[in-house]
């Protein structure tokens, strides 16, 4: 049996995992491998990609940069969250404020060291990239439209500098990010309308509060007809092998979302819209082994 002293530091340890997202870190991680081995370098042999030091130190510097976003996030969302997520904010706050900001510039630190043994070019992006997302954090998330433009961009850019370092500026590389992109978007209008209450009490100017609900709702619903396009697009009009029924699938989802929207009252209404399209964002990940399968079978086998 666990003693309380340790039982606190187990809730510590879980309070910090909540705190960095470490679920979404090890599901971006794995997002920027698969795209590197299936999509941005799948000529080059396995081992080769896998075990590619630089790869590494951009997936790494990528995951200490983004995990330090969070905490700077969750820093400066406190007093929101304690009305907008009461349960996850009394397990967040079990680790101090002083903590996450020591924490945040320490995993920001190690991430431009990382940055630092790939190249000087590669310090400059988790540079400028660190110094975004602590500028949206502190204001521009507080600010209509280019908040959630930022989110967007600042959400894509880890796998920007993956497929840069591969040079590989194919056509179908875009409609892939312009369909995340997209997706992205309409995801990050829904959580303001989950975070109506909290957004409001601390003086945000999100879409929602300025332009209503009604009007948001619609905003929504033209990303979520805008990311059908790129879906279509890949199905029809590029070789993504097997990864067509994962696109065909996420057009019949958007169609349902829409209709879910379209119903949408209330904030577990907007939670069920958000959950269906970071599910859509999930399997995503994992459909990219279906692009080839006879190579993924290879390299397995």
């Amino acid at each position: 049996m666990l003693n309380r002293k340790h039982k606190l530091l187990l809730f510590k340890v879980l309070s910090l995992f909540s705190v960095v997202r470490g679920y979404n870190i090890l599901v971006i991680t794995l997002a920027q491998y698969l795209a590197s081995i299936y999509i941005l370098a799948p000529d080059l042999p396995l081992r080769e990609v896998v075990f590619d030091i630089n790869l590494f130190l951009i997936v790494t510097a990528s995951a200490l940069a983004i995990a330090s976003g969070y905490i700077i996030n969750n820093f400066y969302d406190a007093e929101k969250d304690l009305i907008n997520k009461p349960y996850k904010s009394k397990l967040d706050r079990l680790v101090s404020q002083r903590f996450k900001l020591t924490t945040y510039f320490i995993l920001n630190f190690l991430a431009v060291v990382a940055a630092s043994y790939i190249s000087f070019k590669a310090v400059l992006f988790f540079a400028a990239y660190i110094f975004g997302i602590w500028l949206y954090s502190h204001k521009l998330k507080r600010l209509p439209f280019i908040g959630n433009l930022v989110s967007a961009t600042l959400a894509i850019a880890p796998f920007f500098v993956v497929f840069v370092y591969y040079r590989n500026f194919e056509t179908v590389i875009f409609v892939h990010a312009l369909f995340l992109f997209l997706l992205i978007s309409a995801r990050e209008i829904i959580k303001d309308l989950e975070n109506l209450a909290g957004d409001m009490a601390q003086g945000y100017k999100t879409i929602p509060i300025l332009y209503g609900v009604k009007r948001s709702k619609v905003l929504i619903g033209l990303l979520i007809v805008l990311t059908l396009v790129p879906s279509w697009l890949l199905v029809t009009k590029f070789n993504v092998g097997y990864m067509y029924l994962y696109f065909y699938s996420s057009m019949v989802l958007l169609l349902i979302a829409l209709l879910l929207l379209w119903k949408a009252t209330s904030k577990k209404h907007f939670i069920w819209l958000h959950n269906l399209l970071k599910f859509i964002i999930v399997v995503g990940v994992f459909s990219i082994l279906l692009i080839d399968i006879n190579l993924v079978l290879n390299r397995i086998l």
